[in-house]
Formats: C-alpha cells, sequence, structure tokens
C-alpha cells in the first residue's frame, strides 16, 4: 500500500472527462438529498401532497392576488372541516342512542308464571280463640290489651256472624304462658286453600289439579302460582296462540269466608275476586302493585304478547349490566331489587320480616305487624324515594296484556252450575269466575336500545367531510406524519448526531477505504470538507457510491457496506479495481493504478 504523492497532477481525457461528468450529477444529487434542510423538505412535502389548494398558496407561478384567494379559501375549508368535526365528536360525547322494535315468530314459546292470590287473607271458619286473642289487634278488632273494640262487636252482631262472637269471648279464657304464635304457619292455616277453590283446570285443553300449582306468600297472604318452574316440574310451553291454547281456570273465590270489614287496616279487603299477575320464572311477583285484578260472575279473558327488553348500559342508558348484590335472588330484577331492599329496611328497624319475604330471619308477630313492619314499609313505598332506587335491568322480560270478559252464568247456565257444584244460583254468580290466559299469537316483541352513533360513524362522517372540504384521505394524514417525522429527524436527531462527532483538525484529511479489508490509504493536501463524494468502479461496471458528510462521516448509498469507527467497509469486495476518480471542488482528477493489490497515484489541488 503506497500513498499518493502529494506534487503530481494528471488530467482527464477528453472521453473519460464526458463520462465522469455524467456520472457525476445523479451521485451528486443522491448525496445531497441526505443533506436536505427543513425548507427543502417542506418544498417537497407541498409539491407531492394531495392536500388541495397548498400547492397553489406556495407556487410561484400564481401571482399574488391569486395566492391571497387561495389562502383565504384554504383556511375557510379548514375552518368548516374543523367546524363540522368539532360537532361530531361532540355528538359522540353525548352518547345518543334509538330504540328498535320488531317482531320475532317462533316455533313454540314457553308459557309466562301465572300467580293469583284471593283478595282476602284470612278465612273466618278456620279462625280460633287463640289466633283473634293475638291477632286481633292487627287485624283492628282489638286493643293492645286484648279488649274487643265495641265498633267491631256491632258489626258482627248486625252482620249475624254469631261463630266469630262466641270466639271474641274472653272471658273465661287464660292464654298459655308458653304459647307464641307462629305468623307463617297462621296465614298458611287461614288463608283460602287453593283445593276447595280451584273448581276447574286444563291447559291446552287437558286437565291440571292444584298439584300443578306452587304456594308462595306476598302481601295478600298466600298465593298459588301455575308453570313456577319450581319443585322440579319442567317450564311449559305452547305451540299455537289463541283461546284455548294456554290456561283456563274456573274458581271460587268464597265471599262466605271473608273477614268482615270493622276497620281499615293494610290487610283490609273491599273487594271480592282475586288479583293476578303474569311474569317470567326468574322474577318473583309482586301482585299488589303489579297484578290485574279479576271480578267473580265473569269469565275474563287475557290476550298476551312477551315483549324482551333490552337496554344500554351507562353512559348510552341508565339500566344496570352487574349483577345483583342480594343473599336473596340470583337473578336480578325490578322486583328482586325491591323484595330485598324492603326485607333489608324492616330488618333494620323493625328485627323482623314480613312472611312474604326471602331469608331465614325472625318473622315479625301480629303485634310487630300493627305497630312497626306495615308502618315502616307504607313510609318506604310511599315517601322514603332515596332508599329503594331499583334500576331498570340490560335484559327483562315482560308480558303485555288486553283484558275482556263476559258475564257468567248465564241464565241457560246458572241452575247447571249450582247443581254441579252443589250450591245455590246466588253463591254461584257471587263466587265463581273463569279466567283464560293464552298467547294473542306466536310471537315476541322485541325491544332493543342500540348505539345511534359509534367511532366508525365518527370517521366515516371525518373522513367525507376532509374529502370534500380539504381533499384530504387517511393516506394524506399519514403524509403530515411523514413530513413531521423528516422534520424531526432533522432538527432533533441531527442535532444529536452532530454533537456525538468528534472535531477534525485542519491537517486530519485521511479517508480510508477498506477493499478486500485492506485498507487502501489516500491522502491530499486539500481540505477536508472539499471532499464530496467517491465513485468506484469496479472492472464489471458495479458502482458503489460513498459519500463524507459533515467531514468524518462515510455513508453509503446503493451498495453494500457499513460503517464502522468513521471508516467505510465494503460488504460486496469487487474482485479487481478499474479505476478510482476523484472529484474535488468541481475539479476532476484521475490516477493510474493497477490491480488489487497495486500502488495508486494521485493528487487532490
Amino acid at each position: 500500500m503506497v500513498k499518493a504523492p502529494t506534487s503530481e497532477s494528471i488530467a482527464l481525457g477528453p472521453q473519460k472527462l464526458n463520462d465522469a461528468q455524467e456520472k457525476t450529477p445523479q451521485n451528486h444529487n443522491e448525496g445531497g438529498s441526505l443533506k436536505t434542510t427543513m425548507k427543502e423538505i417542506t418544498v417537497a412535502f407541498i409539491t407531492r401532497t394531495k392536500i388541495h389548494g397548498l400547492k397553489f398558496i406556495f407556487s410561484p407561478d400564481k401571482s399574488k392576488p391569486q395566492r391571497v384567494i387561495w389562502i383565504m379559501a384554504f383556511f375557510v375549508c379548514l375552518s368548516l372541516l374543523a367546524t363540522w368535526s368539532w360537532n361530531r365528536i361532540q355528538y359522540l360525547m353525548s352518547y345518543p342512542a334509538i330504540t328498535k322494535i320488531y317482531m320475532v315468530w317462533a316455533h313454540n314459546m314457553s308459557f309466562p308464571a301465572v300467580t293469583f292470590c284471593n283478595k282476602n287473607v284470612f278465612r273466618v271458619s278456620n279462625l280460633t280463640k287463640d289466633d283473634l286473642y293475638h291477632s286481633g289487634y292487627w287485624m283492628d278488632l282489638m286493643y293492645p290489651n286484648h279488649t274487643v273494640m265495641e265498633r267491631g262487636l256491632s258489626i258482627l252482631k248486625d252482620s249475624h256472624k254469631q261463630g266469630l262472637l262466641s270466639l271474641l269471648d274472653f272471658t273465661n279464657y287464660t292464654p298459655a304462658p308458653d304459647y307464641r304464635i307462629d305468623t307463617t304457619e297462621m296465614m298458611g292455616r287461614l288463608g283460602h286453600q287453593l283445593q276447595d277453590m280451584l273448581l276447574e283446570c286444563r291447559f291446552r285443553g287437558e286437565s291440571c289439579t292444584y298439584k300443578n300449582f306452587s304456594t308462595i306468600y306476598t302481601r295478600y297472604g298466600k298465593c298459588y302460582t301455575f308453570n313456577s318452574g319450581l319443585d322440579g316440574n319442567p317450564l311449559l310451553t305452547t305451540l299455537k296462540g289463541g283461546t284455548g291454547n294456554g290456561l283456563e281456570i274456573m274458581l271460587d273465590i268464597q265471599q262466605d269466608e271473608y273477614l268482615p270489614v270493622w276497620g281499615e287496616t293494610d290487610e283490609t279487603s273491599y273487594e271480592a275476586g282475586i288479583k293476578v299477575q303474569l311474569h317470567s320464572q326468574s322474577e318473583p311477583p309482586f301482585l299488589h302493585e303489579l297484578g290485574f285484578g279479576v271480578a267473580p260472575g265473569f269469565q275474563t279473558f287475557v290476550s298476551t304478547q312477551q315483549q324482551r327488553l333490552q337496554y344500554l348500559p351507562p353512559p348510552w342508558g341508565d339500566c344496570k349490566s352487574t349483577p345483583i348484590d342480594s343473599e336473596y335472588f340470583s337473578t336480578y330484577s325490578i322486583t328482586a331489587c325491591r323484595i330485598d331492599c324492603e326485607t333489608r329496611y324492616l330488618l333494620e328497624n323493625c328485627n323482623c320480616r314480613m312472611v312474604h319475604m326471602p331469608g331465614t330471619s325472625t318473622v315479625c308477630t301480629p303485634e310487630q305487624y300493627k305497630d312497626c313492619a306495615d308502618p315502616a314499609l307504607d313510609f318506604l313505598v310511599e315517601k322514603d324515594n332515596d332508599y329503594c332506587v331499583c334500576q331498570t335491568p340490560c335484559n327483562m322480560t315482560r308480558y303485555g296484556k288486553e283484558l275482556s270478559m263476559v258475564k257468567i252464568p248465564s241464565k241457560a247456565s246458572a241452575k247447571y252450575l249450582a247443581k254441579k257444584f252443589n250450591k245455590t244460583e246466588q253463591y254461584i254468580g257471587e263466587n265463581i269466575m273463569v279466567l283464560d290466559i293464552f298467547f294473542e299469537a306466536l310471537n315476541y316483541e322485541k325491544i332493543e336500545q342500540k348505539k345511534a352513533y359509534e367511532i366508525a360513524g365518527l370517521l366515516g362522517d371525518i373522513g367525507g367531510q376532509m374529502g370534500l372540504f380539504i381533499g384530504a384521505s387517511v393516506l394524506t394524514i399519514l403524509e403530515i406524519f411523514d413530513y413531521l417525522y423528516e422534520v424531526f429527524k432533522d432538527k432533533v436527531l441531527g442535532y444529536f448526531t452532530r454533537k456525538k462527532r468528534p472535531q477534525r483538525c485542519q491537517s486530519d484529511n485521511l479517508m480510508t477505504v477498506d477493499v478486500k479489508h485492506k485498507p487502501l490509504e489516500i491522502s491530499h493536501h486539500s481540505k477536508a470538507n472539499d471532499w464530496t463524494s467517491l465513485v468506484v468502479t469496479t472492472f464489471y461496471g458495479s458502482t458503489f457510491n460513498f459519500l463524507t458528510l459533515l467531514r468524518t462521516v462515510c455513508v453509503c448509498v446503493h451498495c453494500s457496506g457499513v460503517i464502522r469507527d468513521n471508516e467505510c467497509f465494503l460488504q460486496e469486495e469487487p474482485e479487481t479495481l478499474s479505476k478510482w476518480e476523484f472529484y474535488l471542488s468541481g475539479k476532476e482528477k484521475q490516477t493510474d493504478k493497477k490491480k488489487q493489490k497495486g500502488e495508486i497515484s494521485g493528487v487532490a489541488s
């Protein structure tokens, strides 16, 4: 390896000079692109971007008035785009929702649970002296000291209730010292028994009995549910709509057993008949608020349709999507939430629960019913609106209904029914009722709440307005990010790169190129920043372009090479080197050389 002499200069021939000039511009431009400034990056972005108007604003061919017009038009369109985009974002943040209602047909449908209660809580014929002594105060028939009210006695005398009058004579009565009344047992014993009330029962034309009903307690006392799904009974389904394809029952409400009204209590009923509620099997009944009445002396037709409701949770809606936090119920519903809340309220205020409330806590005595439970529950339902706040479940099933009725019995059937059930015609007219419940059609109504506006709609609206006002798209946004990246790379990364480079002195102008991993040193007397490019042409015509930037950094373009310690190393090694060409400040110098291991001579002036 021989260093080039410093005093000898060899000129290029005419032909070789032209070849060098033809090769130089392309390589020089490629090298210069790496030295682009922020202004050049911005100009390149404006010329290639798809955003309408920018190239006309900065076009040198446009006059100043034309540029002003383009600037005004561009910013007006940009303002309209920003205004509309902000409007769409605000609409999205308002979480709008719409309600969709449609009908769904089915091959078969589960029949709802049917719960009914007699409006009378206690049967007179089953009352005992112990019952009246311990619960007379609850019935508003006696004072707390177990003395009978005169008002009640006069009413009983007028109604000829001699049996009840004899029970109210406590002259020689002494209660058992260890006797404690069981309210649940008393309600179960004194309530109307289904085997006595149910005269006929049919479901889809097939006979059914009281065994197909399950017992449940409500505010009306002892009640009964058909198709409850409890006690291992499978849920019943129906295959057709219309009367005769559902439940049909004939009931005797037993008005002769009604407790005489001698005062006003929560258990007092002025009506005769039953209270009915249609509900899903997963939802407990809430008859005193959600039930509908059926009167004796009529056949009542109940045409129902199942409705499946689906609501959205916050922030689009206000339904409850989380599981119920209750030790009594596993499935959330409004009625389950209400009963759970009322139970906890009575336990906190009265230290007992009502008979119809779930749990294993102590059941309130008749005195506790009268003094604490009934007033507390009435206050909770009517005035305390903050304690029991139950949200609507996100998924619920309810049954819409239409009622119609006809008179029963007719004059033609009164004698037959009286003879059939061994009653008088008057009794039949005052106590017999028929309830017919069926699906209107074998379909259900689905009411679904949906999001009215989502991210996809927002992007579509903004994208459409971008195309309308400034002709931009998603790829245009990528162009902007690419431009910002180039600026960042030039200003920030370039700053740190230049800061880390070692400073070269005036005499440190040695550039090293490694061929066959054997460095070839070329020294010259010109300034270091005079070197702009070095073109290496192999014997086979392959060209490797090396650039020296900022005095000490060697960058390889269009070749396979690496940079280590400010030296440029070829990874693809040419077998032979035909010539080296040096371009220094516009001056072309050529050196003759031998093959790969030969000497190189040249001067850089």
